[in-house]
C-alpha cells in the first residue's frame, strides 16, 4: 500500500466518520471508520487469485467451475458472519437454465445475382439459436433494415411498413448516428442520446425487435468502433454453448437464428447484391431510409445439443437495525460467472475473467465483510447478491428481478460492481448513467470526501449502462449506481487511463488473457470500494431512498412498482 493511499484513506475515513454520525434517529448506526479501514488490496487480490485460477476453470454456469465458485462465495459469506439471504435459510437461489451448444460444422450459404457465398463459421460469422430445439434453420430472403429501430419518440421507423415476416434481416450495430443540424461533425444530442448509446443500439434490442416483426432470423454487421469491442469478443462469446433462462414456451418466441457477420464479409455480401454498403450506411442514418431487399437467399441449419441445468445466484444479508426501515433494502451486486473453457487462444482455453468479474466478486465479498464489521448495522438491510449468467445476457439478475427474494418496490438502490480498478489511485470516479437520478448528489458527496470528482462516462457510445446487472434492476424501476474506474490516474500522464481501457478491450476482454497482471496496483480498488461503501451506507441510513429524475428512462417503471405495492410516490 502506497503512502499516498494511506493518507488519502485516513482523510476519507475521518470525513466519513463525521458523516456517518449525523443520523439523529434512536437507532443511530455506528460510524464506519473500522469498516472503511477493513478494505485491503491484499484481501481483494487474494479472492481474485482464487476465483480466476485454473482450478475454477473460468467459472462457466453449470460446470465444475460453478460448483467451486458458489461454494467459495458461500464459505466467505458464512465466515464473515452474514446471514443466508434466501428465505429458505440458504445462500442460494436456483436459476433454471437451458444450455444450447450449436454444431460448429454449420454451413451458411447466401445465393443470388449468379453468385454463392459460403462464409466460414467463427472467421466470417457466428450463429446460434436460443430456441430449445435440436435443430433450428432459416431458408429466407435477406433484407437490409438499417439499424432495425422503431423509436416513435424520435419519429424514427426503419421498417416503414415493409413486411419482413419470414425474412433474414441484416442490421447495423449501435444507434443511427444522426448528425447535429448545427454541426454535422457531431451527433444530434436530441436524437438517440447524441454520443451516448441508447437501448435501441444494443444487440439485444436488434434481435428482440426482429422477433417482434416476425423475422426468421437476423444478422448484425460487426464494426469494432461502433460495437465497442473487436470481432474476437463476438467470436468467443457466441461460438460455444449459449445459456438462457428456461421458459415454458421453450423460447419459441425468439428468432430461429441470431447471428453476426464481420464488416469485411458484409462488404462482400453487399457487393454481391449490387449494393454499396458505405452508401447504405450513410442513408440508414436518416429518417428517409427504407428497407432494401438484397436479392440474396440464405440457408442455414443449426444442430443443437441441449441440456437443462440449475445455476445459482448466491445471496447474503445483513439485517437492518431500524424496525421501521429494516424491511427496505440496499443491494450490492456483482456477477460471479465468466465463459468457462472455450476456444483456444495462444495455447490457453480457460477464460479466467480476472477483471471480468473476479474483481467485482472479490469487492462484493469484502463489502459484505466491511458492513458486518460495523458495531451497529445500518438502518436498512443490506443484501449482497452474486449473480450468474451475466455473460449470457444478464440472466441471473433478470431471474432475480422476475423472482425477487425481497420486494423491488422496497429496494432503495442497486450498486453494481463489474470490473474493479486494478491500476492505482485516481482523482476521479466514473458514473455510468449520470444525470438520471438524485443518486448523483450522494455519489458526489462520497467522492468529495475522498478529494475526488465524479465524471460522466468517457465512452458513452459503448452503451455500458445496458451491459451489466444493474440494468435488470433499473428497467424494473430500482435506482441503480453503475460505477466504473476513473480515468485520471495519479502519477500517470493525461490519456493513460483511457489507453489502459483500450488495451484491455483489445487484448484481454472476454479472452483467456484476462488474468492477474504483474503491474496491478490494488490501491485503486480499495479507494473505489470505500466510495461504494459510503454511497450504500448513506442510502441505508437516510429517511428516503434515491429517486429517478422527471423524464428519466426508468421513472415510469418505478412509479408503477411503488403504486402496485401501495407506496405510490
Amino acid at each position: 500500500m502506497t503512502s499516498r493511499l494511506v493518507s488519502s484513506s485516513l482523510r476519507f475515513i475521518a470525513v466519513t466518520a463525521v458523516l456517518g454520525g449525523l443520523s439523529s434517529c434512536s437507532h443511530s448506526p455506528s460510524a464506519p471508520t473500522a469498516a472503511l479501514a477493513s478494505f485491503t488490496g491484499d484481501r481483494i487480490l487474494g479472492h481474485i487469485r482464487t476465483l480466476s485460477s485454473d482450478e475454477f476453470e473460468g467459472r462457466g454456469p453449470g460446470s465444475k467451475g460453478e460448483q467451486l465458485t458458489i461454494k467459495y462465495l458461500q464459505d466467505q459469506y458464512s465466515a464473515a458472519g452474514l446471514e443466508p439471504g434466501n428465505l429458505d435459510g440458504t445462500y442460494l437461489q436456483s436459476v433454471p437454465m437451458v444450455g444450447i451448444t450449436p454444431d460448429k460444422n454449420m454451413k451458411l450459404t447466401m445465393a443470388g445475382h449468379g453468385q454463392t457465398l459460403a462464409p466460414k463459421f467463427e472467421t466470417d460469422f457466428v450463429a446460434w439459436s436460443k430456441r430449445v430445439t435440436e435443430t433450428s434453420s432459416i431458408d429466407a430472403d435477406m433484407i437490409f433494415v438499417g439499424y432495425g429501430v422503431q423509436a416513435p419518440e424520435f419519429q424514427w421507423d426503419d421498417f416503414k411498413g415493409v413486411d419482413v415476416k419470414g425474412k433474414y434481416l441484416v442490421i447495423l450495430i449501435n444507434d443511427p448516428p444522426v448528425p447535429d443540424p448545427n454541426d454535422s461533425t457531431k451527433p444530434d444530442p436530441k436524437t438517440f442520446g447524441g454520443m451516448a448509446m441508447t437501448y435501441y443500439g444494443r444487440w439485444t434490442y436488434k434481435f428482440e425487435k426482429a422477433a417482434q416483426m416476425g423475422a426468421a432470423g437476423a444478422v448484425i454487421i460487426h464494426q469494432t468502433d461502433r460495437a465497442g469491442y473487436p470481432w474476437e469478443v463476438v467470436r468467443n462469446s457466441w461460438s460455444g454453448t449459449q445459456f438462457d433462462l428456461a421458459t415454458p414456451d421453450k423460447n419459441m418466441g425468439r428468432l430461429a437464428v441470431e447471428s453476426w457477420i464481420t464488416s469485411d464479409f458484409a462488404t462482400k455480401l453487399f457487393r454481391a447484391a449490387g449494393q454499396d454498403l458505405d452508401k447504405l450506411i450513410a442513408t440508414a442514418a436518416t429518417r428517409d431510409f427504407k428497407p432494401v431487399p438484397l436479392g440474396i437467399h440464405a440457408k442455414l441449419t443449426i444442430h443443437n445439443d441441449l441440456r437443462t441445468l440449475d445455476s445459482h445466484n448466491v445471496i447474503a444479508k445483513l439485517t437492518g437495525s431500524d424496525p421501521d426501515l429494516k424491511n427496505s433494502y440496499v443491494i450490492y451486486t456483482a456477477h460471479w460467472d465468466h465463459f468457462g473453457v472455450g476456444p483456444e487462444v495462444n495455447g490457453d482455453k480457460i477464460y479466467h475473467g480476472a477483471v471480468d468479474n473476479a474483481s467485482g466478486s472479490a469487492a462484493l465479498l469484502e463489502m459484505a465483510r466491511a458492513y458486518k464489521s460495523l458495531a451497529t448495522p445500518p438502518r436498512r438491510s443490506i443484501l449482497f447478491l452474486s449473480v450468474t449468467g451475466e455473460e449470457q445476457g444478464l440472466l441471473g439478475s433478470e431471474y432475480y428481478a422476475e423472482h425477487p427474494l425481497y420486494p423491488l418496490a422496497r429496494t432503495a438502490v442497486d450498486i453494481n460492481m463489474d470490473g474493479m480498478n486494478v491500476h492505482g489511485l485516481t482523482r476521479d470516479i466514473v458514473q455510468i448513467g449520470r444525470g438520471a437520478s438524485n443518486l448523483d448528489d450522494i455519489i458526489d458527496a462520497a467522492a468529495q470526501a475522498q478529494g475526488r470528482v465524479v465524471k460522466s462516462d468517457p465512452e458513452p457510445e459503448k452503451g455500458f449502462y445496458y451491459r451489466s446487472d444493474h440494468f435488470e434492476f433499473a428497467k424494473n424501476g430500482v435506482p441503480a449506481f453503475d460505477p466504473d474506474e476513473g480515468v485520471d490516474f495519479i502519477g500517470k500522464p493525461d490519456g493513460w487511463g483511457l489507453e489502459q481501457r483500450r488495451l484491455y478491450t483489445s487484448e484481454r476482454y472476454h479472452k483467456p488473457a484476462d488474468k492477474i497482471q504483474p503491474d496491478w496496483d490494488m490501491s485503486g480498488a480499495v479507494q473505489d470500494c470505500q466510495l461504494y461503501f459510503m454511497v450504500g451506507y448513506r442510502i441505508a441510513n437516510g429517511p428516503q431512498g434515491p429517486e429517478w429524475r422527471p423524464g428519466a428512462e426508468f421513472k415510469a417503471a418505478r412509479d408503477a412498482s411503488l403504486k402496485a405495492a401501495g407506496m405510490a410516490p
